[in-house]
C-alpha cells in the first residue's frame, strides 16, 4: 500500500511538471495521497466509489452548496454544485480498484486551493 502511495505522488508530480502548473504535494495521514495540481485537488481514498459518493453528497449538503448535476455508475461519479458566490464546484470520483477511489475537486475555472481543501476535508469527515 505504501508503494502505491509513493507511485501516486510520483505520477501526480510528473503530471504537474508536464503541464507546467503549480503543484503542492502533501500526504494525508490515513487518507492516501493528496495533491493540488493545476487548479484541482486530487486525492485517493481507500473506499469504494459508492461509499465516497454518499460521503460527498453529505459533505455538499452540510456545506450548504447547491447541487446542479449528479451522475453515478459503478465505476465513476460526478457532482456539480454552486457555492454562495455562484462558483462552479466539480467533484469527480473514479474507481481505481474495488476499494480505492480517486477524488478530484475543482472550484471555479482557475481553481481555489483553500476551498478545494475545505470541501475535501468535509468529504473525509463524512467518511468516518
Amino acid at each position: 500500500m505504501q508503494i502505491r502511495r509513493v507511485l501516486m505522488v510520483l505520477l501526480l508530480c510528473g503530471a504537474g511538471v508536464l503541464v507546467g502548473g503549480c503543484i503542492v504535494v502533501a500526504a494525508g495521514a490515513g487518507a492516501g495521497t493528496m495533491a493540488y495540481v493545476t487548479g484541482s485537488l486530487e486525492a485517493v481514498e481507500s473506499k469504494n466509489v459508492d461509499t465516497v459518493y454518499k460521503a460527498t453528497e453529505k459533505a455538499v449538503g452540510e456545506l450548504g452548496l447547491v447541487t446542479t448535476e449528479k451522475t453515478k455508475d459503478a465505476l465513476s461519479a460526478k457532482i456539480i454544485a454552486r457555492d454562495a458566490q455562484d462558483k462552479k464546484i466539480t467533484i469527480n470520483l473514479k474507481a481505481l480498484a474495488e476499494a480505492s477511489t480517486k477524488v478530484s475537486v475543482r472550484v471555479g475555472f482557475w481553481g481555489d486551493e483553500v476551498k478545494s481543501r475545505l470541501i475535501y476535508k468535509k468529504i473525509q469527515d463524512s467518511l468516518k
